[in-house]
């Protein structure tokens, strides 16, 4: 078996079980007092563009948005590709009030660079953020967002070749920026397409 077959099929295992957990976490987190879970909140990060990007940019669009990182060898990529693809699915005018957000949990090597070769590949509206350690770690937090860096068994500390365990799941927040519901891991692009027509529809 091949290292880069080993590392994406360690990567599947470790996100399967870090859902798993995180989703426990979930049904015991705090909440705010209208009943929302209390995921989300302010952030300053830096596009593929290279320009300064805070949630307030998003102001009156939905934003879905997933956490990940551009060498993950499969789980980012999928993911990504299931928001796309249900972002093209849904109706135009209603995908047009929704913005696709990926943001970084490895900005040692997502650089701007990076993240502009990357997130065309998976849709043309996509957003990539990236920042500072400090920055992305913020952002994670307010998110709920776990993730570790876990580098194979016999490579030293600095090396590059490096997974990132972390939680995968697609946040869908409102138009005020709220929280209003996530998609697990593995869902399918259609149901992703429906769930996110129905809250705007419902949410107006």
């Amino acid at each position: 078996m091949s290292k880069k077959t080993l590392l994406a099929i360690l990567a599947i295992a470790l996100v399967l079980g870090i859902g798993l957990t995180y989703r426990l976490m979930m049904m015991g987190t705090e909440t705010q007092s209208s009943g929302t879970a209390s995921i989300g909140g302010p952030f300053e990060l830096v596009n593929q563009n290279g320009d300064i990007v805070t949630e307030k940019d998003f102001g009156g669009k939905y934003m879905l948005i997933y956490f990940g990182y551009t060498f993950c060898p499969d789980v980012c990529p999928t993911e990504l590709q299931v928001m796309g693809t249900a972002l093209d699915m849904m109706p135009k005018d209603i995908a047009d009030e929704v913005s696709p957000i990926f943001i970084s949990v490895d900005p040692q090597r997502d650089t701007i660079g990076a993240l502009g070769a990357y997130v065309p590949h998976f849709h043309e509206r996509m957003v990539g953020l990236t920042g500072t350690v400090a920055q992305t770690s913020a952002a994670a937090k307010a998110y709920r967002v776990y993730y570790a860096k876990a580098i194979p068994e016999g490579e030293p500390k600095d090396t590059d070749s490096y997974l990132m365990d972390h939680s995968s799941f697609v946040y869908l927040m409102g138009r005020d920026g709220a929280f209003i519901r996530h998609f697990n891991y593995g869902t399918a692009p259609e149901d992703m397409a429906k769930g996110i027509t129905e809250a705007v529809k419902k949410n107006g």
